[in-house]
């Protein structure tokens, strides 16, 4: 096995010194080594993709569909993404400049980010809020201004994004907002979205809105996009991964101005050269013949999640209001001590279910857990029944955050 000459060791990319691999699927591999374990901890679907999406791909390799396709996406494709866009946003997106299609929602952000940011930009990311955000930030040479909005249940608020802004000073490019969000499952109302545009517009920013979940959405609640109210200030995110239970497809696209767009479109040439046609022969399908099929899951999720809340509130969590996507963000009880870390822990030895600490999740996330009840309705029955025999018969009592001792 080889080993890199001494002499090269220094000649790196220092940006990536900085950046940590993800807490979250470092825990999940540390709980997955327990037997029997029931994992809550990652966003991955157990629903299936819709049949009549499989079949479009499996047509698409039969044709023999197996050369390079334009760059920013196929015009079928590019299309249909503009006309389902047109209708959540009101935003008449032109497919030929202003929209392109991407590996997954996280490398629109990765491409959007490095199109946008020199070394020294600041963005800031209200937290708790999933990790990635920050380390794509900080590849870029720009630095992350976590603001904490535990204390204004789990929402930046114009009046915080003010203050924010004028703490900064110079060097505030963007703000990165992930509604419903991730981890908290909550949603943001049609009165801040409108008065967070104001306060971009005022401080001339960027807004980059990953609304990677708008389609799971509960209850009375709607989604609003800051794309609605500054079209001319906002770079759009989405994918089909939650939409259409697709997160192995890897299909994510961009939508903007035609004068970001051009940049970013030329940095995702650079990522990936073209999706997959297969792939994008699928998204085709599930954005012109499938935009009812999230209706279905939502009916899912809200069963599921409205089981989570009943059974964990009478084991003394408190949570975020979960409205959208399909994470629990619990508090856990004041009998253990504030530690999530060490709960997790506890949790995963004791009672082999899996959860991720809220503390990896940025500030305002410590004390609680994020539970994802994307699992199936047998598995959530029996990851809160083992919860239940943890956490309403005794005290978890901790030595350290590192080594709880049950």
């Amino acid at each position: 096995m080889p080993k890199l000459a001494q002499d090269l060791l220094p000649i790196i990319n220092h940006k990536l010194d900085a950046v940590v691999p993800s807490d979250i699927r470092r825990f999940d591999k540390y709980v997955s080594q327990f037997d029997d374990v029931v994992k809550l901890t990652l966003g991955e679907p157990d629903l299936n993709t819709p049949e009549h999406i499989k079949q479009a791909a499996i047509r698409d390799i039969e044709n023999n569909d197996s050369h390079y396709g334009p760059q920013s996406g196929k015009p079928e494709l590019l299309q249909a993404i503009g006309k389902y866009v047109k209708g959540v946003t009101g935003v008449d997106y032109d497919p030929a400049s202003e929209i392109t299609v991407t590996v997954g929602a996280t490398e629109a952000l990765n491409c959007s980010l490095s199109a946008l940011l020199n070394d020294g930009d600041k963005v800031i990311v209200p937290t708790p809020v999933w990790s990635m955000y920050m380390q794509l930030v900080c590849l870029t040479g720009a630095t992350p201004v976590e603001v904490d909005t535990s204390d204004t249940g789990f929402i930046l608020t114009p009046e915080k994004l003010e203050e924010v802004i004028e703490r900064e000073g110079k060097g505030v490019k963007a703000v990165m907002l992930n509604d419903p969000t991730n981890p908290t499952g909550v949603t943001y109302p049609k009165e801040v979205i409108e008065g967070l545009a104001e306060v971009i517009k005022k401080h001339h920013m960027y807004a980059i809105s990953d609304e990677i979940y708008s389609e799971l959405i509960y209850g009375d609640a709607k989604h609003y996009s800051l794309a609605t109210y500054i079209p001319d200030r906002t770079i759009f995110i989405s994918g089909l991964s939650k939409s259409h239970a697709m997160t192995g497809w890897r299909l994510g696209y961009i939508c903007g101005p035609d004068e970001i767009m051009a940049s970013v479109r030329k940095m995702n040439d650079f990522m990936i050269t073209v999706v997959t046609n297969n792939v994008q022969a699928a998204a085709i399908e599930a954005l012109t013949n499938g935009l009812d099929d999230p209706k279905e899951f939502r009916d899912i999720y809200q069963r599921r999640v409205n089981f989570m809340e009943k059974g964990l509130k009478k084991l003394g969590f408190d949570m975020a209001l979960p409205r959208g996507a399909f994470y629990i963000f619990a508090k856990i009880p004041e009998k253990y001590q504030g530690d999530d870390v060490g709960f997790a822990k506890a949790l995963a030895k004791d009672a082999r279910v899996g959860v991720i600490p809220g503390s990896y999740f940025g500030a305002g996330g410590a004390g609680y857990v994020r539970m994802s009840y994307a699992s199936s309705d047998e598995v959530l029955k029996e990851a809160l029944k083992r919860i239940t025999k943890v956490c309403g018969s005794r005290i978890i009592i901790f030595i350290n955050l590192n080594f709880p001792l049950l």
